[in-house]
């Protein structure tokens, strides 16, 4: 349950970097009346999530998943940035619905579809898929002792049969 806290509060940091970034380069975040990206919010949004993937990784590598071993030697950068960039798209599909589709171009608008709506979505997704291809569940004493119970069920030994000892 801790686990599920801290990753819960990894994305909401990461999510609140992304958040920041989308609204100043699409829409100004009140501080410019004139937005780098007002017309293109889709490259704003991919830009400002790649920022908030970086957030994202530190936080979950040395905070939130920092008990669990990385699956790959290079700490799992590559399948955790796989993972973002195969689950951006989850947003990013909500946010063009909501302007594309259902015609709104306000800051409410472009933050529920993508930042709330899609970010959410891609978060479910993208715990599962951290744990089980990113950060692997820790070794325990039991599981040093009876290595084989690493491999899971379909690999374990079989049992011996006991009328077959008998036997010999």
């Amino acid at each position: 349950m801790v686990e599920i806290g801290r990753f819960m509060v990894t994305g909401g940091l990461s999510t609140l970097t992304s958040f920041l970034i989308f609204n100043f380069l699409a829409h100004g975040l009140y501080l410019t009346g004139d937005p780098w990206l007002e017309e293109q919010p889709i490259s704003a949004f991919v830009i400002a999530n790649v920022f908030g993937m970086l957030v994202s990784y530190q936080l979950s590598r040395h905070w939130a998943f920092a008990h669990r071993p990385p699956v790959h030697p290079d700490g799992g950068r590559t399948a955790f940035f796989a993972i973002n960039l195969i689950t951006m798209p989850l947003a990013i599909a909500c946010l063009w619905v909501s302007r594309h589709v259902l015609g709104l171009t306000d800051p409410l608008s472009d933050n529920l579809a993508g930042n709330v709506i899609g970010q959410l979505i891609g978060q479910a997704a993208r715990f599962y898929l951290f744990r089980r291809y990113v950060f692997r569940q820790p070794v325990t004493r039991l599981d040093l002792e009876h290595p084989v119970s690493l491999l899971g069920p379909a690999h374990r030994q079989p049992e011996a049969d006991s009328a077959a000892e008998d036997r010999v």
